[in-house]
């Protein structure tokens, strides 16, 4: 047993308080009104994340997003074929096997990028392609 696992294992002897006083060694963050039940898993999730990682920048983004019910972003995936037509002029990107974003050719970073070269502006790269839709209320 590792020991994170072990750590794990031991939240279920702790009391209440002892899991309250856990958490705000812990996190340094106030305790949340929530059942010592859930504090646990919330704690076990805690202790997880530091010694293995959290969770990706674009899982927190997604769940943040989902969280506000704002808008929706999906990911442009590989194989995919965008077309935007700006200014009288169609442009056309595709996302290779590599997810590397490419237009006239050339290979770019992200679509954020293309869509600045495209309009001379700064864009939202999902946005400006169409991936980001605005979720109904």
């Amino acid at each position: 047993m590792s020991a994170v696992e072990a750590e794990i294992a031991a939240l279920e002897a702790l009391s209440s308080a002892v899991l309250r006083e856990r958490w705000s060694a812990l996190t340094g963050s106030p305790v949340p009104r929530i059942s010592p039940k859930l504090l646990r898993l919330a704690l076990a999730w805690e202790l997880q994340a530091r010694s293995f990682g959290g969770l990706s920048r674009a899982t927190t983004r997604t769940l943040d997003q989902l969280g506000r019910g704002e808008t929706l972003t999906a990911p442009a995936r590989p194989g995919m074929r965008l077309v935007r037509e700006w200014q009288g002029r169609v442009h056309v990107v595709t996302v290779g096997e590599d997810q590397v974003v490419r237009w006239e050719e050339r290979p770019y970073r992200s679509l954020s990028e293309v869509a600045r070269a495209i309009t001379g502006t700064r864009w939202s790269g999902p946005a400006f392609f169409g991936l980001k839709k605005k979720v109904a209320a």
